[in-house]
C-alpha cells in the first residue's frame, strides 16, 4: 500500500471529518483519479509522437490514449480527427504511486519551484498543474532525450467545495503556497 493512501486513512480522513464536520465517512473528500495529458499539436513528425507516447508510458506506467481534435481550426493547422495529444487516466495503486513520485521527487526537481499556487484549484477542488519539462520525473534520469515536452496533471477529488480539495491535498503533502 502506498504511503499516501496510508496517510490518507490514518491522518487525513479524521482531520477532514473534524474540520468540515462530516458525519458520514463516505462523504469525506478523496482523490478520485489523476489525468496526465500531453499536447502534441506542433509535433507533426510521427517519430516524435511515438517518443512522447513512450516517455508518457514510462512516467505513468500505463499506455496513453490518443486525443483527436474536436473541430478544425485553420490558424492552428488542425483538422477534425487529427491526433493533437495523448492522455492517461490513473486510478487505484498506479495513481497513488504516480502522486508519490510527483510530490516527493518531481515537483522538488522543478526549476524555481516555490510551491503550487492555490489559484490552480477549480470550484470543485480539483488541482491542475502544468509541468514545463517531463524530465523532472525519476524515470527520465539517464535517458537519452532529444525531445523535451510539457505535460498537464489534473488531480480530480470528490470534494464538493474548493476549500475541501485544497485542505485534502495540503494534508496529503502537496507543497501548496500559503496565501
Amino acid at each position: 500500500m502506498s504511503h499516501i493512501l496510508e496517510k490518507y486513512k490514518k491522518e487525513v480522513m479524521p482531520a477532514l471529518q473534524k474540520r468540515f464536520g462530516i458525519t458520514n465517512v463516505m462523504a469525506i473528500p478523496k482523490i478520485q483519479k489523476v489525468v496526465v495529458h500531453v499536447g502534441t499539436g506542433r509535433m507533426r513528425d510521427e517519430k516524435q509522437q511515438e517518443e512522447v507516447q513512450k516517455y508518457l508510458m514510462l512516467i505513468t506506467g500505463q499506455k496513453s490514449a490518443p486525443r483527436a481534435a474536436k473541430k478544425a481550426i485553420a490558424s492552428f493547422k488542425t483538422r477534425k480527427g487529427l491526433v493533437i495529444g495523448y492522455q492517461v487516466t490513473l486510478r487505484g495503486a498506479r495513481m497513488y504511486d504516480f502522486l508519490s513520485r510527483l510530490i516527493d521527487v518531481g515537483l522538488p526537481r522543478t526549476r524555481d519551484f516555490r510551491g503550487l499556487d492555490q489559484k490552480s484549484f477549480d470550484e470543485k477542488g480539483n488541482l491542475t498543474i502544468g509541468i514545463k519539462e517531463h524530465i523532472i520525473f525519476p524515470e527520465m534520469m539517464g535517458e537519452d532525450y532529444r525531445l523535451l515536452f510539457g505535460l498537464e496533471v489534473t488531480v480530480v477529488t470528490t470534494g464538493r467545495k474548493r476549500e475541501e480539495g485544497i485542505e485534502l491535498l495540503r494534508l496529503l503533502g502537496f507543497p501548496l503556497k500559503t496565501e
